[in-house]
């Protein structure tokens, strides 16, 4: 059983990798068969679609499987369990750093944010988890790995990750535990044990499987809208109509970014494919990646069902400071790149 599994894993892996290096070529070869011009608008466009969809629902798959194999050493109860009575700054920074590794995004961060009051973590050290939980996640790095390269996602990272230590530790200091709803503050603390299942192999490579059914059927619908937009903008919306607004010239750009991001959602992998087609046109990386952290980070969605645990003022110092990193993350990135 074990050789057959392994065998299936290994031609899995030869026919993503054979799928993924043959994506240029293919998606030309595609849009040759339509009776489109190449180099006109639509021809832009319907290449931008047809290289890029196979691309990150490749890439995502790829992830969504690997991940959906640690997860099952990091369950929502672990979690906790590593979280709780640890000493502040360390706890943040874990918190943080289990954000980055599991695959939550901004709504289904908040069920786990209950969990955390309820174990008795402390509000900070739960904050720093539900900004890092959307915001830099596992999906957002490969792609913009793939797309931008290693130095892009890196210091994407490692600003994602400052901006939900230091957030975190801001709500933590200001001492705002009053400010979540009464039916929050009155659940009793409970310390959540957990027993550690003993998985096999097989186990643990069907729970990828099962990730990648639940994850990427789930959201490939939006990373196909998300692409369809960052098509058109590819291939019609003129190069300096973007640069004029979203361009590092314009100082202002950064805010407006994350004025306009917040009303929206889209996951990560949703989003990033329309970041792409922005930079093509003359965005600014900084605002183009201020714009993507709003949306996912402080999408409206997420601040609706936040709205049934914390009071509006909570919420308004949440959005608050998780802007401002926003804003400080865009910026540095307009100004070092």
């Amino acid at each position: 059983m074990f050789k057959d599994i392994r065998f299936q894993l290994i031609i899995a892996v030869l026919l993503w990798v054979g799928t993924y290096v043959s994506l240029i070529p293919l998606s030309e070869w595609v849009v040759s068969l339509f009776p489109v011009e190449r180099e006109s608008h639509l021809g832009e466009a319907m290449a931008f679609f047809i290289y890029d969809a196979p691309k990150v629902l490749l890439l995502l798959t790829a992830v969504v499987f690997v991940m959906g194999i640690i997860n099952t050493w990091f369950t929502p109860e672990r979690t906790r369990t590593l979280l709780a009575g640890r000493s502040l700054g360390l706890a943040n920074i874990l918190a943080a750093s289990l954000g980055v590794v599991t695959p939550f995004c901004s709504c289904s961060a908040v069920p786990l944010f209950i969990g955390f009051v309820q174990a008795g973590v402390p509000l900070g050290v739960t904050f720093s988890f539900l900004i890092a939980a959307p915001m830099v996640n596992e999906i957002a790095l490969t792609l913009l790995f793939g797309l931008f390269g290693w130095k892009v996602a890196l210091l994407y990272l490692v600003l994602g990750l400052l901006v939900a230590i230091l957030g975190g530790l801001v709500l933590g200091k200001l001492g705002l535990e009053k400010y979540l709803e009464q039916w929050v503050q009155d659940i009793e603390k409970k310390q959540h044990s957990f027993d550690a299942e003993q998985l096999t192999f097989s186990d643990r490579l069907q729970a990828g499987v099962v990730s990648v059914k639940d994850v990427v059927g789930k959201v490939w619908i939006y990373i196909l809208l998300g692409i369809s937009v960052g098509a058109f903008i590819h291939g019609f919306v003129p190069e300096n109509f973007m640069a004029s607004f979203m361009g590092k010239s314009a100082w202002w750009s950064v805010p407006l970014a994350v004025i306009i991001g917040v009303p929206m959602y889209s996951s990560a992998a949703g989003i990033i494919p329309v970041v792409q087609a922005l930079l093509a046109k003359g965005a600014a990386l900084g605002t183009a990646l201020a714009f993507m952290m709003s949306v996912v980070a402080l999408s409206l969605p997420e601040l609706i069902i936040l709205r049934k645990v914390l009071t509006l003022r909570l919420i308004i110092t949440f959005v608050s400071i998780v802007a401002s990193g926003i804003l400080l993350v865009g910026f540095i990135f307009n100004l070092v790149l």
